[in-house]
């Protein structure tokens, strides 16, 4: 079998990109949202990501894609601006066979690279356990969580908050 290989995503990307995500919104919890954004809508994001000097990867194998990832910045306000959020989609066909965790490794070592100091999960749905366990295993820590927060298919979802330290993390001042 080919190895997965992680890169940096391009417009050509986005439709293999918004199918992955229509299933998550569609029928998933991982994301609140409740409408899926065609490719149109999900290059424009694409490309804000990639305008605001956030990294936006994808895995593929034999060049399919098999899932995406990104930063974004935590929050809006300056004080915020080393520390970011990631989000990570893995197509459903393509869910344990180490797809979200080659997109992880890749975005933390490129969020380290670029001198951002802590990443942060929201995790959609505290039930989304292999998610959980996925950063957990990368040295995210638990830090709470906001209880019934979303409505979707109906029930009401939490979020679970996690983060790590990249690079030396609080323990200087960043440069």
């Amino acid at each position: 079998m080919t190895k997965i290989t992680v890169r940096a995503a391009r417009a050509d990307d986005m439709p293999a990109v918004a199918r992955i995500y229509d299933t998550a919104v569609s029928s998933g919890t991982a994301s609140f949202e409740l409408e899926p954004p065609g490719a149109d809508e999900m290059t424009r994001r694409w490309q804000a990501v990639t305008d605001g000097g956030f990294p936006y990867l994808v895995a593929e194998r034999d060049g399919r894609v098999l899932g995406y990832a990104y930063v974004s910045s935590y929050r809006p306000r300056p004080a915020y601006r080393y520390s970011v959020e990631n989000s990570i989609y893995v197509a459903s066909d393509a869910h344990r066979a180490g797809v979200g965790r080659r997109l992880l490794e890749e975005l933390i070592r490129v969020c380290t690279q670029k001198g951002f100091r802590q990443m942060i999960a929201v995790i959609g749905d505290s039930g989304q356990s292999p998610s959980i366990g996925l950063h957990r295993s990368l040295g995210f820590t638990f830090c709470g969580t906001v209880h019934s927060v979303g409505y979707k298919h109906g029930r009401w979802l939490d979020q679970v908050l996690m983060q790590r330290a990249l690079g030396e993390g609080d323990t200087t001042k960043p440069a």
